[in-house]
Protein backbone atom coordinates (compact mmCIF):
# COMPACT_ATOMS: atom_id res chain seq x y z
CA UNK A 1 0.00 0.00 0.00
CA UNK A 2 3.13 2.24 0.49
CA UNK A 3 3.45 2.48 -3.21
CA UNK A 4 0.04 3.58 -4.07
CA UNK A 5 0.31 5.96 -1.35
CA UNK A 6 3.39 7.90 -3.10
CA UNK A 7 1.45 7.24 -6.32
CA UNK A 8 -1.82 9.40 -5.02
CA UNK A 9 0.40 12.05 -3.36
CA UNK A 10 2.72 12.10 -6.87
CA UNK A 11 -0.33 12.05 -8.96
CA UNK A 12 -2.02 15.02 -7.01
CA UNK A 13 1.13 17.12 -6.76
CA UNK A 14 1.53 16.97 -10.61
CA UNK A 15 -1.59 17.05 -12.43
CA UNK A 16 -4.62 17.85 -9.34
CA UNK A 17 -6.71 14.95 -10.27
CA UNK A 18 -4.73 12.10 -11.07
CA UNK A 19 -4.50 10.94 -7.08
CA UNK A 20 -8.65 10.67 -7.13
CA UNK A 21 -8.43 8.78 -10.04
CA UNK A 22 -5.65 6.30 -9.01
CA UNK A 23 -7.62 6.04 -5.85
CA UNK A 24 -10.85 5.29 -7.62
CA UNK A 25 -9.14 3.04 -9.45
CA UNK A 26 -7.82 0.48 -6.57
CA UNK A 27 -11.91 0.46 -5.29
CA UNK A 28 -12.88 -0.59 -8.49
CA UNK A 29 -10.52 -2.80 -9.62
CA UNK A 30 -11.71 -5.69 -7.52
CA UNK A 31 -14.73 -5.38 -10.28
CA UNK A 32 -13.60 -5.21 -13.64
CA UNK A 33 -9.82 -5.57 -12.86
CA UNK A 34 -7.12 -4.30 -15.23
CA UNK A 35 -6.20 -1.13 -12.62
CA UNK A 36 -4.01 0.54 -15.37
CA UNK A 37 -6.80 0.47 -17.65
CA UNK A 38 -9.70 1.73 -15.25
CA UNK A 39 -6.87 4.53 -14.03
CA UNK A 40 -6.64 5.87 -17.37
CA UNK A 41 -10.44 5.69 -18.20
CA UNK A 42 -11.09 7.50 -14.98
CA UNK A 43 -8.50 10.14 -14.89
CA UNK A 44 -9.77 11.30 -18.81
CA UNK A 45 -13.30 11.00 -17.25
CA UNK A 46 -12.55 13.13 -14.50
CA UNK A 47 -10.36 15.67 -16.69
CA UNK A 48 -13.38 15.88 -19.24
CA UNK A 49 -15.66 16.44 -16.27
CA UNK A 50 -13.66 19.37 -14.54
CA UNK A 51 -13.51 21.44 -17.99
CA UNK A 52 -17.11 22.01 -18.08
CA UNK A 53 -17.57 22.45 -13.77
CA UNK A 54 -14.27 24.61 -13.56
CA UNK A 55 -15.99 27.60 -14.34
CA UNK A 56 -18.61 27.33 -11.48
CA UNK A 57 -15.64 27.83 -9.33
CA UNK A 58 -14.15 30.75 -11.58
CA UNK A 59 -11.39 29.37 -13.65
CA UNK A 60 -11.55 28.27 -17.71
CA UNK A 61 -9.53 26.39 -19.77
CA UNK A 62 -6.98 27.39 -22.47
CA UNK A 63 -7.64 25.56 -25.69
CA UNK A 64 -5.28 22.49 -26.23
CA UNK A 65 -4.87 22.59 -29.90
CA UNK A 66 -4.38 25.64 -32.71
CA UNK A 67 -7.79 27.71 -31.51
CA UNK A 68 -6.75 30.82 -34.42
CA UNK A 69 -4.01 33.68 -34.23
CA UNK A 70 -6.15 35.63 -32.09
CA UNK A 71 -6.77 32.77 -29.41
CA UNK A 72 -4.01 31.97 -27.06
CA UNK A 73 -3.60 27.86 -27.08
CA UNK A 74 -1.09 25.93 -24.90
CA UNK A 75 2.10 25.32 -26.64
CA UNK A 76 1.84 21.63 -26.15
CA UNK A 77 -1.32 19.52 -25.51
CA UNK A 78 0.67 17.87 -22.70
CA UNK A 79 -0.22 20.73 -20.30
CA UNK A 80 -4.27 20.06 -21.11
CA UNK A 81 -3.46 16.34 -20.11
CA UNK A 82 -1.70 17.06 -16.95
CA UNK A 83 -4.82 19.62 -15.99
CA UNK A 84 -2.17 22.52 -15.79
CA UNK A 85 -3.95 24.59 -18.12
CA UNK A 86 -6.49 26.60 -16.18
CA UNK A 87 -6.71 30.29 -15.57
CA UNK A 88 -9.58 32.96 -14.31
CA UNK A 89 -12.06 34.20 -17.38
CA UNK A 90 -10.00 37.64 -17.15
CA UNK A 91 -6.52 36.34 -17.57
CA UNK A 92 -7.89 34.13 -20.57
CA UNK A 93 -9.88 37.52 -21.68
CA UNK A 94 -5.87 39.34 -21.55
CA UNK A 95 -4.09 36.68 -22.89
CA UNK A 96 -6.60 36.52 -26.10
CA UNK A 97 -6.27 40.41 -26.36
CA UNK A 98 -2.58 39.73 -26.45
CA UNK A 99 -2.65 37.47 -29.19
CA UNK A 100 -4.86 39.15 -31.20
CA UNK A 101 -2.37 42.32 -30.97
CA UNK A 102 0.50 39.83 -32.19
CA UNK A 103 -1.00 38.58 -35.23
CA UNK A 104 -2.33 42.68 -36.08
CA UNK A 105 1.40 43.60 -35.48
CA UNK A 106 3.03 39.94 -37.27
CA UNK A 107 0.91 38.73 -39.21
CA UNK A 108 -0.15 34.69 -38.70
CA UNK A 109 1.38 34.78 -35.24
CA UNK A 110 0.45 31.91 -32.87
CA UNK A 111 0.77 32.99 -29.38
CA UNK A 112 1.64 29.79 -27.11
CA UNK A 113 0.80 29.33 -23.29
CA UNK A 114 3.15 27.43 -20.91
CA UNK A 115 1.51 26.89 -17.43
CA UNK A 116 -1.24 28.15 -16.14
CA UNK A 117 -2.96 26.58 -13.20
CA UNK A 118 -5.09 23.83 -11.71
CA UNK A 119 -9.01 23.91 -11.98
CA UNK A 120 -9.90 24.21 -8.54
CA UNK A 121 -8.94 25.65 -5.13
CA UNK A 122 -7.04 28.45 -4.75
CA UNK A 123 -3.39 27.90 -2.77
CA UNK A 124 -3.18 24.36 -4.23
CA UNK A 125 0.45 24.50 -5.26
CA UNK A 126 1.72 24.03 -9.14
CA UNK A 127 4.76 22.95 -8.61
CA UNK A 128 7.56 23.25 -9.22
CA UNK A 129 6.01 26.96 -9.37
CA UNK A 130 6.39 29.04 -6.22
CA UNK A 131 3.23 30.91 -7.25
CA UNK A 132 0.48 29.81 -9.87
CA UNK A 133 -1.95 28.37 -7.17
CA UNK A 134 -4.89 30.53 -8.04
CA UNK A 135 -5.58 30.86 -12.09
CA UNK A 136 -4.27 34.62 -11.38
CA UNK A 137 -0.91 33.72 -13.23
CA UNK A 138 0.36 32.60 -16.79
CA UNK A 139 3.73 31.78 -18.49
CA UNK A 140 4.18 32.47 -22.11
CA UNK A 141 6.33 31.16 -24.40
CA UNK A 142 8.89 32.92 -25.98
CA UNK A 143 9.08 33.22 -30.14
CA UNK A 144 11.56 32.04 -32.15
CA UNK A 145 13.31 31.36 -35.35
CA UNK A 146 15.03 28.92 -37.38
CA UNK A 147 18.49 29.32 -38.44
CA UNK A 148 17.63 31.50 -41.92
CA UNK A 149 15.40 34.00 -39.59
CA UNK A 150 12.03 32.10 -40.72
CA UNK A 151 9.53 32.41 -37.94
CA UNK A 152 8.61 29.04 -36.26
CA UNK A 153 5.04 29.16 -35.84
CA UNK A 154 3.79 27.93 -33.07
CA UNK A 155 6.98 26.28 -31.71
CA UNK A 156 9.71 26.85 -29.36
CA UNK A 157 13.45 25.86 -28.48
CA UNK A 158 11.83 23.39 -25.89
CA UNK A 159 9.11 21.18 -26.41
CA UNK A 160 7.91 22.41 -23.79
CA UNK A 161 9.01 25.86 -23.49
CA UNK A 162 10.87 25.69 -20.20
CA UNK A 163 14.17 24.74 -19.90
CA UNK A 164 15.61 26.51 -23.28
CA UNK A 165 17.64 29.67 -21.88
CA UNK A 166 18.70 32.40 -23.05
CA UNK A 167 21.81 33.19 -21.26
CA UNK A 168 23.37 36.27 -20.56
CA UNK A 169 25.76 38.27 -22.77
CA UNK A 170 28.75 39.74 -21.69
CA UNK A 171 28.24 42.51 -19.97
CA UNK A 172 24.51 41.55 -18.84
CA UNK A 173 23.56 42.08 -15.29
CA UNK A 174 23.61 38.45 -13.48
CA UNK A 175 21.89 39.12 -10.75
CA UNK A 176 21.95 35.37 -8.81
CA UNK A 177 25.83 35.35 -10.41
CA UNK A 178 27.07 34.52 -6.97
CA UNK A 179 23.94 32.74 -5.26
CA UNK A 180 24.77 29.21 -3.35
CA UNK A 181 22.52 27.02 -1.43
CA UNK A 182 19.41 25.40 -2.68
CA UNK A 183 16.66 26.99 -5.31
CA UNK A 184 14.40 26.59 -8.09
CA UNK A 185 16.82 28.26 -9.93
CA UNK A 186 18.02 25.17 -12.07
CA UNK A 187 20.31 25.40 -15.38
CA UNK A 188 19.83 22.21 -16.97
CA UNK A 189 23.47 22.29 -18.18
CA UNK A 190 23.19 18.48 -19.55
CA UNK A 191 19.48 19.27 -21.60
CA UNK A 192 20.76 22.28 -23.67
CA UNK A 193 22.60 20.15 -26.22
CA UNK A 194 19.27 18.24 -26.86
CA UNK A 195 17.28 21.36 -27.88
CA UNK A 196 16.56 22.90 -30.93
CA UNK A 197 19.24 25.88 -31.63
CA UNK A 198 17.00 28.33 -32.75
CA UNK A 199 17.76 32.11 -32.32
CA UNK A 200 15.52 34.22 -29.96
CA UNK A 201 12.65 36.23 -32.17
CA UNK A 202 13.47 39.03 -30.37
CA UNK A 203 11.11 41.75 -32.37
CA UNK A 204 8.23 38.94 -31.51
CA UNK A 205 9.28 38.56 -28.08
CA UNK A 206 10.64 42.58 -27.72
CA UNK A 207 6.58 43.18 -29.08
CA UNK A 208 5.00 41.05 -26.54
CA UNK A 209 7.14 42.26 -23.74
CA UNK A 210 6.11 45.56 -24.59
CA UNK A 211 2.71 45.12 -24.77
CA UNK A 212 2.38 43.38 -21.71
CA UNK A 213 3.99 46.14 -20.01
CA UNK A 214 2.24 49.23 -21.91
CA UNK A 215 -1.46 47.70 -21.18
CA UNK A 216 -1.68 46.41 -17.02
CA UNK A 217 -4.66 45.37 -15.92
CA UNK A 218 -6.10 44.28 -13.07
CA UNK A 219 -4.76 44.86 -9.51
CA UNK A 220 -1.10 44.04 -8.31
CA UNK A 221 0.20 43.66 -12.46
CA UNK A 222 3.12 42.04 -12.54
CA UNK A 223 5.68 40.93 -15.31
CA UNK A 224 8.39 38.30 -14.17
CA UNK A 225 11.76 38.10 -16.73
CA UNK A 226 15.63 38.07 -16.43
CA UNK A 227 16.57 41.59 -16.69
CA UNK A 228 19.05 40.57 -19.27
CA UNK A 229 16.60 39.90 -21.57
CA UNK A 230 14.37 43.04 -20.71
CA UNK A 231 17.41 45.44 -21.44
CA UNK A 232 18.30 43.51 -24.57
CA UNK A 233 14.98 43.71 -25.78
CA UNK A 234 14.58 47.62 -24.93
CA UNK A 235 11.58 47.24 -22.72
CA UNK A 236 11.25 48.68 -19.00
CA UNK A 237 7.99 49.78 -17.19
CA UNK A 238 6.68 49.63 -13.19
CA UNK A 239 5.23 45.83 -13.81
CA UNK A 240 8.37 44.68 -15.33
CA UNK A 241 10.18 43.10 -12.57
CA UNK A 242 12.59 40.09 -11.60
CA UNK A 243 10.99 37.29 -9.78
CA UNK A 244 14.77 36.99 -7.17
CA UNK A 245 17.13 34.06 -7.23
CA UNK A 246 15.14 31.55 -4.96
CA UNK A 247 12.49 31.07 -8.32
CA UNK A 248 13.11 29.52 -11.84
CA UNK A 249 14.69 30.92 -14.30
CA UNK A 250 12.59 33.57 -16.45
CA UNK A 251 14.80 33.47 -19.49
CA UNK A 252 12.94 30.92 -21.37
CA UNK A 253 9.39 32.37 -20.71
CA UNK A 254 7.36 35.23 -19.62
CA UNK A 255 5.43 35.10 -16.53
CA UNK A 256 2.12 37.60 -16.04
CA UNK A 257 -0.11 38.13 -12.86
CA UNK A 258 -2.80 40.37 -11.74
CA UNK A 259 -6.01 40.00 -9.20
CA UNK A 260 -8.79 40.81 -10.98
CA UNK A 261 -10.59 43.97 -10.50
CA UNK A 262 -13.55 43.45 -8.15
CA UNK A 263 -16.94 43.84 -9.61
CA UNK A 264 -19.19 46.54 -7.72
CA UNK A 265 -22.13 45.40 -7.12
CA UNK A 266 -25.21 46.43 -8.77
CA UNK A 267 -27.18 48.70 -6.35
CA UNK A 268 -30.30 47.68 -4.88
CA UNK A 269 -33.96 48.82 -6.53
CA UNK A 270 -35.39 51.82 -4.35
CA UNK A 271 -38.36 50.54 -2.59
CA UNK A 272 -40.97 52.89 -1.79
CA UNK A 273 -41.95 54.14 1.79
CA UNK A 274 -45.72 53.22 2.65
CA UNK A 275 -45.87 55.63 4.87
CA UNK A 276 -45.18 58.31 2.28
CA UNK A 277 -48.06 60.26 1.33
CA UNK A 278 -48.86 59.43 -2.66
CA UNK A 279 -48.48 62.42 -4.16
CA UNK A 280 -51.43 63.06 -6.56
CA UNK A 281 -50.83 64.86 -10.01
CA UNK A 282 -52.32 68.12 -10.22
CA UNK A 283 -55.90 68.30 -11.69
CA UNK A 284 -55.98 69.62 -15.37
CA UNK A 285 -56.39 73.54 -15.56
CA UNK A 286 -59.76 74.07 -17.57
CA UNK A 287 -59.63 76.93 -19.65
CA UNK A 288 -62.12 78.82 -21.13
CA UNK A 289 -62.64 79.43 -25.36
CA UNK A 290 -64.22 82.09 -27.32
CA UNK A 291 -65.64 81.65 -30.51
Amino acid sequence: MIKHGIAIVFLTLLTQLGGIAWLLALILRPLFGRFLTIFLATYLGLSVGVHYAAPSTGRVALPCLDAGPTQVAVLNPLYCALNRHYVTPEMKDYANSLAAHMHETFPGTRTRALDGGFPFLNGFPLLPHLSHDDGQKLDLAFFYTDAGGEYQLGKARSPIGYWGFEDPRPGDPEPCADQSGISLRWDVAWLQPYLRDWPLDEARTGEMLRWLAENPVGEDFRIFIEPHLARRLGVSGDAVGFQGCNAARHDDHIHVQFVPAATPPSPEPVQPDPAAPIEQDPAPIETETTE
